[in-house]
């Protein structure tokens, strides 16, 4: 077996083994290559189950919470998703393997610039990367079928669930930024939205606003 086959193997054996179990997410997580999204110092570390730092101060999400975040979506490829913090790009593709379209924003406009180069380099022609203020979400494409956030904020923003369409589903990291946080699962229902926690998490806060690069 060759050193690529035999990392490939213990990485989705470390996604299974920390639950993330649904064929398809594990399908398309086979498919991109974080190592394509880590650049650097950290590129021998991308096939491990850890965060890692990125540009801009932040972090590309360690694979396991990826695959739970995208497993608790539950996407369909006819999906319209929208997800606020591009950050490497890597959580956009994945989504890409499952959903019609993804709608990433970013409030770096340098992590968009990386990212979308990759993207191209993959082909991955149904994601569109914004340089945007992710806690005002996307009005203008609203409503998603599934939204995802990966920063933390206190509680779910109001123009985020706003902009779900009924019977749709937001997940995101809620919690103060430097205290546990939890994943939790948001679905909107015809008389209001119903809530369900997941798991602890620790994830950036969510900042409103543009970046300065």
């Amino acid at each position: 077996m060759t050193d690529a086959a035999e990392r490939k193997m213990r990485f989705l054996y470390a996604l299974r083994s920390r639950g993330v179990t649904d064929p398809a997410v594990l399908s398309a997580m086979e498919r991109i290559d974080r190592g394509l999204f880590v650049k650097g110092l950290f590129a021998e570390r991308a096939y491990e189950d850890t965060p890692l730092p990125i540009a801009c101060g932040q972090t590309i999400s360690q694979p396991s919470v990826v695959g739970l975040m995208t497993q608790a979506l539950n996407v369909g490829p006819r999906d319209k998703v929208l997800e606020i913090g591009t950050g490497s790009g890597y959580q956009a593709a994945i989504l890409s393997q499952l959903a019609r379209r993804v709608y990433t924003v970013e409030r770096h406009r340098r992590l968009v610039r990386e990212a979308q180069e990759v993207f191209d380099a993959l082909d991955l022609t149904n994601i569109t990367a914004i340089v945007a203020d992710g806690s005002r979400g996307l009005p203008e494409q609203a409503p998603f079928d599934r939204i995802i956030v990966t920063a933390a904020a206190e509680d779910p923003p109001g123009p985020l669930l706003a902009q779900l369409r009924e019977g749709g589903i937001m997940v995101l990291p809620v919690g103060q930024s430097d205290a546990v946080q939890s994943l939790i699962r948001v679905t909107r229902t015809a008389s209001g939205y119903d809530y369900e926690e997941l798991r602890p998490v620790r994830f950036v806060p969510l900042v409103e606003g543009l970046g300065q690069d």
